[in-house]
Parts: structure tokens; sequence; C-alpha cells
């Protein structure tokens, strides 16, 4: 039988990753925000990278594959590691540090895989720094949306475990 906790953190991460369907600017999703979500809150280490793998994975299908999708997920997955330490100490300083933190990390990785398996920038120190600089106006709103979309799914979990304790000592 499926738990409130597992299924109230699962429904934050559905919703947060159905947004993704909608029309937004470039880079302003909610990636980086369901990543940290998920390893702060999920106590079963499987289910901080299953249950949104499986998500993100699902509206990848609809949404389309990219050469990048490795680096993606890749991202995704140490950025479940840096929500794995927020555990226990959720506040509001750790969340926007591990959002800054996330993104940048999101950031670099990314940047790195469209230079090495692309061709529209020289393979040279150079060519990856160019790279980077084309991607800060893209990153503005990663950082943006890593902010919002963490502040609304912590939120919305802080706010419902006050309001029903089960939540806080049931495992997900």
């Amino acid at each position: 039988m499926l738990k409130p906790r597992f299924l109230t953190i699962t429904g934050l991460i559905l919703l947060a990753v159905a947004s993704r369907l909608l029309p937004h600017p470039p880079n302003f999703a909610p990636i980086t925000a369901i990543a940290l979500f998920g390893g702060a809150y999920f106590t079963r280490k499987w289910a901080a990278f299953v249950v949104p793998f499986i998500i993100m994975f699902v509206t990848d299908l609809l949404l389309g594959f990219h050469t990048d999708m490795l680096a993606v997920y890749v991202g995704f997955a140490l950025i479940v590691g840096i929500g794995f330490m927020l555990r226990n100490r959720i506040s509001i300083t750790g969340i926007i540090g591990a959002s800054l933190g996330g993104s940048v990390l999101f950031f670099l990785i990314t940047n790195f895989s469209v230079w090495l398996t692309g061709a529209m920038y020289p393979h040279t120190a150079g060519g990856l720094l160019t790279c980077f600089a084309a991607g800060i106006p893209f990153f503005q709103y990663s950082v943006i949306s890593t902010l919002v979309y963490s502040s609304i799914m912590f939120g919305a979990f802080e706010l419902a475990k006050s309001k029903f304790p089960e939540l806080s000592t049931v495992r997900a």
C-alpha cells in the first residue's frame, strides 16, 4: 500500500513535471527543483531517483529527445545527491543554496555536453568558453525557475506537513 507521504511527494513532482508541457521561456523548467525535492524528501534513495526519472522520461517521450539527454539525466542524478544533503535540515538558506548550486552544476554539465558532442563550437578551450558564454542568457531562466519551483514544492510540502503530521513520520 502506498503511504500518504510517498503519494504527496510524487504528486508534487507530477505537478511540477506537468508544467514542462505548458508554454514557458527557454530553460524555465522544474528539472533542478524536482531533483532537489526528491532527494530531500524521499526517505528511500531508490525512490528519489526512480520516481522523478520515470516521470521525466514520460514527459520527454511527449516533448521529444535530443542529443544531450544523457547529460540532462546525469545532471539530474547528481542534483538528487545535492537534495540528499538537505535531508533532515530543510531551511530557506539551504534550499536557496542547493537551488543555486544545482543550477550551476546543471549549466556546467549540459553546456559541456553541447560543446563535447556538437559541431557548433570548436573542440578547443576557446570553443568551450564560447559555448558557456552562449549559454549564459538561458542560465538566468534556469536559476529563476529553480528558485520558483523549489519555493513552491518545498513550501507546499512543509505546509502540508504542518496540516497533516503523518506526512512527517511515514516513510516515503
